[in-house]
């Protein structure tokens, strides 16, 4: 089982920065892929960035790429998403999402959140025009 709590959500005008954070509990955190996904008012949730178990692999929705970085520190528990030039498009509650497995060499099965079993409540980003 593993907990996650999201932070570091805030309200910002477009072109600003902000880097959330997600914060698992458990001893099992570096056995999980991670993922970020985001949900706008009357929209689907969505894939931004996802990351594998050690790190060493990064991938990133088409429209965050270049802007966002994903970030894992498995010593700390945490994983990050650094979020700059944002848009208002960006507006969203974005989600922390944990992989039941550490890698796949599939991009697509980053992508589904069917494959991510652990989620945290989200933590509101609103961009401003």
């Amino acid at each position: 089982q593993v907990q996650l709590v999201e932070s570091g959500g805030g309200l910002l005008q477009a072109g600003g920065s902000l880097r959330l954070s997600c914060a698992a509990s458990g001893r099992t955190f570096s056995s999980h892929a991670m993922g970020w996904f985001r949900q706008a008012p009357g929209k689907e949730r969505e894939f931004v960035a996802a990351i594998n178990w050690s790190g060493g692999s990064t991938y990133y929705a088409d429209s965050v790429k270049g802007r966002f970085a994903i970030s894992r520190d498995n010593a700390k528990n945490t994983m990050y998403l650094q979020m700059n030039s944002l848009l208002p498009e960006d507006t969203a509650v974005y989600y922390c999402a944990a992989s039941l497995a550490r890698n796949s060499n599939r991009d697509s099965y980053y992508r589904n959140p069917g494959n991510y079993a652990y989620w945290g409540q989200g933590t509101q980003v609103t961009v401003s025009s």
